[in-house]
């Protein structure tokens, strides 16, 4: 398996710089794994592939206005920083941008507050000490991170949330739930296909590609994730009925799949909360997902590599070919994929 096999020329003026309104007339390209048939639709057509006892599983994490800007002390040198992971109650991994952001650098931000770099990461990152707690400050001096393809300002921060977001700690949104509106999960429900919720943290490595020849070589970070003792009863229980788990987002994938390698052999998923690295390559063996909703992603990146592992490799690339044909928006205000 070589990374070049998960490569696609994508015309630049197909990414997506501003969301669709409203959230569900993004467009959806329906993929069956069985016989690689595909099927246009939109997303608010999404109850006619699904059926009752199917269960939805969102990520229901919420974006933090994560990007600060600062300055160094005493020379005024600018920096900014984009909060990945909080360690403790003052001390934050973040990615730096700036000229020599090195061990002993001290910043102070827009509204006073002082930070010390207190360990060098690797390439960009380090550990950031902040004076005091920032996390009530972050709605007044933070900016929504959106992703470095993504050149048009976003007028409206929420748009880069989903509508059920809930639980703070993202650096970048869970997409394939940006195309869900409060109507259409209320459509859903009333055709008897439910809803349950977990948590995944996403972080910047999400849009990082893979650089590596060999894929399996490459060091995927880890990202925190929560899926409660209720979501697994729930989710448990639609299996045990004949429902299909619809993961919704690669977040959600890699969540269950943490989740099932920790099940007793009579459920599919246990309760699990921490850090989960789970790097899924073609030739993995799912065990809790039966379909999956999910945007068209970067090439190259471990997000492709993802959902080939899931539909094949050759039928993804042929899909994202015909969205390509068809004129389909990518990426993260893209459109979306429905794979059967």
């Amino acid at each position: 398996m070589k990374t070049t096999e998960f490569d696609y020329h994508l015309p630049p003026e197909l990414i997506a710089q501003t969301p669709i309104e409203p959230r569900d007339a993004s467009r959806l390209l329906v993929l069956s794994r069985q016989s690689g048939d595909i099927t246009h639709a939109h997303f608010h057509d999404l109850g006619q592939f699904l059926g009752p006892n199917d269960l939805l599983v969102v990520n229901r994490t919420r974006v933090i206005p994560a990007r600060l800007f600062a300055r160094k002390i005493p020379t005024g040198g600018k920096v900014e920083l984009l909060l990945l992971n909080q360690r403790d109650e003052h001390t934050w991994e973040a990615l730096v941008g700036g000229k020599r952001v090195n061990l002993g650098i001290k910043l102070k931000l827009e509204n006073g507050i002082t930070a010390e770099v207190i360990n060098e990461l690797d390439g960009p990152r380090r550990l950031i000490r902040f004076s005091q707690p920032i996390e009530t400050t972050l709605k007044e001096i933070g900016h929504t991170p959106l992703p470095p393809y993504i050149h048009t300002p976003l007028e409206d921060s929420e748009r880069y949330q989903t509508v059920y977001a809930k639980d703070s700690g993202s650096a970048a949104a869970p997409t394939a739930g940006l195309h869900f509106t409060p109507g259409l999960l209320d459509n859903l429900q009333a055709k008897g296909i439910n809803r349950a919720a977990l948590t995944l943290h996403v972080g910047l490595d999400t849009f990082a590609p893979v650089t590596e020849d060999d894929p399996s070589e490459h060091r995927i970070h880890t990202e925190w994730c929560q899926l409660t003792s209720e979501t697994a009863a729930q989710i448990n229980r639609a299996h045990s009925v004949g429902g299909r788990i619809i993961a919704v987002g690669t977040t959600s994938v890699r969540t269950l799949e943490t989740a099932a390698q920790s099940a007793h052999s009579v459920d599919l998923v246990a309760p699990f909360e921490g850090p989960t690295s789970l790097f899924i390559l073609p030739g993995f063996q799912f065990c809790a997902v039966d379909a999956l909703i999910t945007n068209f992603h970067l090439p190259r990146s471990t997000l492709l590599m993802l959902v080939s592992a899931f539909a094949g490799r050759d039928s993804i690339l042929n899909a994202y070919q015909s969205a390509i044909k068809e004129q389909y928006r990518f990426y993260s205000f893209g459109d979306a994929m429905l794979i059967l």
